[in-house]
């Protein structure tokens, strides 16, 4: 199975190509810079270095959200075009789930996360269920950081903290997990395309019509006409 794996969800932007789970060529950038005019071209050179033809593609996988509104508007957006026109299928992994993998041989639970603004986080819990595989534990969310802590107070195990934006929260963190916090590094923190189209391989197609986006909450633009509705 030939797959391209798409990831603009948030600052990290990365494209793989894989061929039966091995990697064959991986592009990714760790830059403040516009997705929407990067990534085309990058899936184009991509898929030029390895040799793969858009039409040899078995399945597109993409990072559905959480994340930034504008980024994960056009990695789906991409998607779902390439695999309408192309005809494959098309596959959507929570970003979340993607960043997670940095820990899937910890010895405790992992919590990937992004920043939400307001003191809030795009966050789960993951970690090995009761067969040994790395799953999801505590779905996806939008949360504030207080109550999260509060929540993961409760586990009794490590807990490794991942993501690019963990150094706007390690202090509150440590202050209230103390030693059940441990921070990840910074290779922990950028989500591998590689994984996201390993990931993607595994799971079941989605609808190309009825598939959307994960926001986990409301764009501000709709909260205030919301509002301005009365509701």
């Amino acid at each position: 199975m030939k797959v391209l794996a798409i990831d603009t969800s948030n600052l990290v932007m990365g494209i793989s190509v894989l061929d039966e789970g091995k990697v064959l060529g991986e592009y990714i950038t760790n830059l403040k810079k516009n997705h929407s005019i990067r990534v085309m071209p990058a899936i184009e050179e991509v898929l030029n270095e390895t040799g793969v033809k858009p039409a040899e593609l078995d399945r597109i996988v993409v990072a559905k959200g959480p994340g930034s509104y504008t980024g994960v508007r056009i990695g789906v957006t991409i998607a779902k075009t390439l695999a309408w026109t192309l005809k494959k299928d098309l596959v959507g992994i929570s970003s979340l789930e993607v960043l997670a993998q940095s820990g899937k041989y910890f010895d405790g639970f992992t919590v990937p996360l992004f920043d939400a603004r307001r003191t809030q986080l795009f966050t789960g819990l993951y970690g090995q269920n009761d067969a040994g595989d790395f799953q999801n534990l505590w779905e996806d969310r939008i949360i504030l950081l207080k109550d999260w802590l509060e929540k993961l107070q409760t586990l009794d195990k490590k807990i490794l903290f991942v993501g690019n934006d963990l150094p706007l929260h390690q202090d509150t963190i440590k202050e209230v997990l103390g030693d059940q916090a441990v921070l990840g590094q910074v290779s922990d923190h950028n989500p591998r395309p590689s994984e996201l189209g390993r990931i993607g391989m595994m799971r079941e197609p989605d609808d190309i019509h009825t598939f959307i986006p994960s926001y986990l909450q409301l764009a501000e633009a709709e909260v205030n006409w919301l509002k301005s509705q009365g509701k």
